[in-house]
């Protein structure tokens, strides 16, 4: 072995090292860093249901390297904990345009980076392009593979019902869905969003944070205003 390569090889830690001191995804953590950039903001807040929530969660600000990493890691960590529970060692990973488009690729890499998982990954296109590649589907072959869909929050669940109707058309089965926050909100039904997809689909539908989570966040950072506002809202419109 050359020089080099003795010195690349004494450099570079094992896959064993790597895992013991990957990041884990804490939900209190994110809600600190969610709020610390306005994606989080407690007060009063009128939702496109009507409903006047006493919180607000925009997914359209999760646009520094801190969120993103953090974010990224979290997603990584609960796909990496599917995977050890399935059959299957390959994993492909695929982002709901647009907003989940830089979310899969940066968790494709925490993968890499913090649990040595090789996963392909893709996303899907709003319109066909003509020439070139062509096509809805961008970047991995999806065809006969079983996928996980990450994205950020679910309201009403019809984006979703529609990458999935792409992704079967592709001939592409869908493993499951992961998506950063669960408002645990009923729908039109008693059911939430996310439990009434779940069971048409038949698959895992997985959340990274849910408004339990944020609750807990008010109980021990906010105040007796906040918090009481929070059950209030979670007795008149959560879902068990």
């Amino acid at each position: 072995m050359s020089q080099l390569s003795q010195a690349q090889a004494s450099q570079t830690p094992s896959s064993q090292t790597q895992a013991a001191h990957a990041p884990q995804f804490i939900p209190q953590h994110f809600i600190e860093v969610a709020l610390k950039n306005n994606v989080l903001k407690f007060g009063e807040f009128t939702l496109k249901s009507g409903r006047i929530s006493p919180y607000f969660f925009n997914a359209g600000l999760l646009s520094t390297g801190e969120l993103l990493s953090v974010l990224a890691n979290g997603y990584a960590d609960a796909l990496a904990k599917q995977l050890q529970s399935s059959d299957s060692k390959d994993l492909v990973i695929f982002g709901a345009a647009y907003k989940g488009i830089p979310f899969v690729a940066a968790t494709a890499q925490a993968l890499w980076n913090n649990h040595q998982i090789n996963a392909d990954w893709g996303y899907n296109r709003k319109e066909a392009k003509d020439h070139g590649e062509g096509g809805m589907l961008v970047g991995a072959d999806l065809k006969g593979k079983s996928v996980w869909v990450i994205d950020d929050v679910m309201t009403a669940g019809t984006a979703m019902r529609e990458v999935v109707a792409l992704l079967e058309k592709s001939e592409a089965k869908v493993a499951g869905i992961i998506v950063a926050l669960d408002r645990k909100e009923k729908g039109q039904s008693e059911q939430s969003a996310i439990q009434e997809l779940a069971q048409s689909l038949n698959v895992p539908v997985l959340a990274l944070v849910t408004m339990d989570d944020i609750t807990e966040y008010v109980a021990k950072n906010g105040t007796q205003e906040e918090l009481a506002k929070m059950q209030a809202y979670r007795e008149q419109y959560g879902v068990q």
